[in-house]
């Protein structure tokens, strides 16, 4: 089984991430993938202290495996739910739309790894001076919130730069997407797509239905005009969001009009509505199956191919 020092870092058996997405990533399905081995995450999105607290407790009934939760350093209530991790001592805590070095003393005092994500070398380096246990280098192939490098480009040009672990994320979905990161430097993976149609995942069935359907060219990244792309199904509600984006509506006009989005999408299953965050590799993503079954295959087709790898090497 492939095991890095990532692994032994967070106390988990498999060096798999699920993605802390917002709406998604509770603790049904995040208490499964820690059950598996990985790293199971809870969002915390806009969410206040509270619902988030009553989410680490639910996981903890599930498991006694290590987890994580996801804080997005732009909610308002981003303070209240640092605090609340602290207090939990979550074992793990995994940033984004931010920097969290004003949380690091406090988290620290409470043995909490910190795991940032970024999309530039830069910020990486930023991060490692601010204590990171490791970061995840998310490239643009991924769903939600997006930087403009590439996971090919950006993982490595990371990896070199930090002398910390690196967790590659953007269009991976089977073992060849896993061994192709280790082959960049990576010690781990993040997998969001893959893990939005397990059984224990709680979106619509309208959600799971759309992902797995797309192909390889059923997504569009809007709000790069205003500096904060997404990735998303094309549908009714993306397709009218890049004309208005296009055409110059206003950033104000905008966020009007993708407030409340995801929810719809992800809760309602409203596709003439909502926002169906998803990544480029969706066209692989071919049936339902337990978060289990996703972890285990992911690194078992990775060694698999590392296997096969290896009879080109003379």
């Amino acid at each position: 089984m492939i095991h890095t020092p990532l692994c032994d870092a967070l106390g988990i058996e498999k060096p798999v991430f699920q993605g802390g997405m917002a709406w998604i990533a509770d603790a049904s399905l995040a208490s499964a993938v820690s059950k598996a081995g990985g790293l199971g995450i809870i969002a915390a999105m806009n969410a206040n202290a509270e619902w988030v607290r009553g989410q680490i407790r639910e996981l903890r009934e599930a498991t006694d495996r290590p987890f994580g939760v996801n804080v997005m350093l732009m909610s308002p209530f981003a303070d209240e739910v640092a605090q609340v991790v602290a207090e939990e001592r979550v074992p793990v805590v995994v940033t984004g739309a931010g920097n969290p070095a004003k949380y690091m003393k406090d988290w620290a005092a409470a043995d909490i790894k910190v795991v940032p994500v970024v999309a530039s070398v830069g910020l990486a380096r930023l991060m490692r001076r601010a204590g990171a246990t490791a970061v995840v280098a998310e490239g643009t192939e991924s769903g939600g919130h997006i930087g403009e490098t590439s996971t090919m480009a950006l993982v490595p040009q990371v990896v070199d730069a930090v002398d910390i672990p690196v967790v590659a994320a953007g269009g991976i979905a089977d073992g060849r997407g896993v061994a192709a990161a280790f082959m960049l430097g990576a010690q781990g993976v993040q997998v969001g797509t893959r893990f939005l149609v397990a059984d224990e995942c709680t979106v619509s069935d309208e959600y799971k239905d759309r992902v797995l359907k797309a192909k390889d060219i059923s997504t569009i990244a809007t709000g790069r005009k205003f500096g904060h792309p997404v990735r998303c199904l094309k549908t009714p509600f993306s397709n009218e969001y890049a004309r208005l984006e296009k055409e110059g509506a206003s950033e104000q006009e905008l966020n009007e009009l993708g407030t409340g989005a995801l929810r719809k999408a992800a809760k309602e299953g409203d596709y003439e509505h909502g926002s169906f965050l998803c990544g480029q590799i969706a066209g692989m993503v071919t049936r339902r199956e337990p978060a289990a079954a996703i972890v285990d295959d992911l690194v078992d087709g990775a060694e698999r191919v590392l296997r096969e790898a290896t009879k080109w090497v003379r």
